[in-house]
């Protein structure tokens, strides 16, 4: 810990006893189920990222934003990178290592519960390609383990960043959902970013369009139960959001248009289930996190619609915003 804090100390400037603001980018990276997304969340303070335990459920790049008064930390979620295997896959990961090469600090993420694997190695591999950037490993989850088992996962990572040539800035243990030590991320994440003013007003928790947060609402709930049958193959395109007309300024009301498209008509019966049960639990479910996010009462319209092979056709991929 002494090292930690005197690093601090030094990032002040050294002419004033007040220290100089700093305003940065930081992304968090790892392999499904690593803690990236909670992370995100218990930094932030407020549910923005959307939280699955399916591989690239965060399609987009939803930032979170840490206000503090001498620094604004905007974290920048990637999609998982991984072994590509369709035109969508190709895509997620260039934008991934774009999104690697422009931020000011990566976060690597890897579960204190789990030894590391080749999914690790494999991201831990492309990390090593991107020079410039600083590197953290936070090892995520530390509250299901032993201090044994944490040490030696601690001396795991150490070992894994000299065989491929990577210099951990840090390695920091933390707990999201016990909210253990997210601060002195922040606290560590933070003397890492370039000085310079707020990039964004001070309310802002993310700058994701509403309606792309709201689709990947919908979309999560829409997997519920059948990631199995359908782990990629559902997007969601929310076409409008309108307050409705004539009503009293007390009881305003929200209308949601929204299309779950599917890749094959077979797959419809799936979403929508015996007698439509399955796709009004949807709207039930997504609807209160809606209400929940936008903070006023929302009427869903929900339909379900065939995109034929939409993964794997470019003009598709394009018109449902990849």
């Amino acid at each position: 810990m002494g090292a930690m804090s005197a690093r601090t100390q030094q990032s002040q400037s050294s002419n004033s006893s007040e220290p100089a603001h700093r305003a940065g980018f930081a992304c968090f990276v790892g392999r499904p189920n690593a803690g990236k997304s909670t992370l995100t969340n218990a930094l932030v303070g407020k549910k923005v990222a959307i939280t699955a335990d399916q591989p690239q459920t965060t399609r987009h790049t939803v930032r979170g934003i840490v206000h503090r008064d001498d620094a604004q930390l905007i974290l920048v979620d990637t999609p998982g990178l991984h072994k590509p295997r369709t035109l969508l896959g190709e895509r997620l990961n260039d934008v991934v290592r774009t999104t690697w090469a422009e931020v000011d600090v990566i976060g690597f993420c890897l579960p204190a519960d789990q030894k590391l694997g080749p999914g690790d190695k494999f991201i831990a591999k492309e990390l090593a390609s991107i020079k410039k950037t600083p590197k953290v490993a936070i090892v995520t989850k530390t509250d299901l383990v032993d201090s044994k088992a944490l040490a030696e996962q601690l001396i795991a990572i150490d070992q894994l960043g000299r065989e491929l040539g990577i210099e951990w800035a840090e390695i920091v243990p933390v707990s999201a959902v016990g909210e253990k030590q997210v601060d002195l991320l922040a606290d560590l994440l933070i003397p890492m970013l370039p000085e310079g003013p707020m990039l964004y007003p001070e309310g802002d928790l993310t700058d994701e369009p509403e309606q792309v947060m709201v689709a990947e609402l919908i979309r999560e709930a829409a997997l519920e139960g059948v990631r199995d049958e359908l782990p990629h193959s559902i997007a969601v395109v929310v076409e409008e959001m309108l307050p409705r007309e004539d009503r009293p300024k007390d009881k305003p009301l929200l209308d949601i248009h929204a299309f779950v498209y599917i890749e094959r008509p077979s797959q419809k019966g799936i979403i929508i289930g015996p007698k439509g049960k399955r796709l009004k639990d949807v709207g039930i479910k997504s609807r209160k996190q809606i209400e929940a996010l936008l903070g006023t009462p929302v009427y869903l319209d929900l339909h379900v619609k065939v995109a034929k092979d939409w993964q794997r056709d470019p003009r598709q991929l394009r018109k449902l915003g990849f």
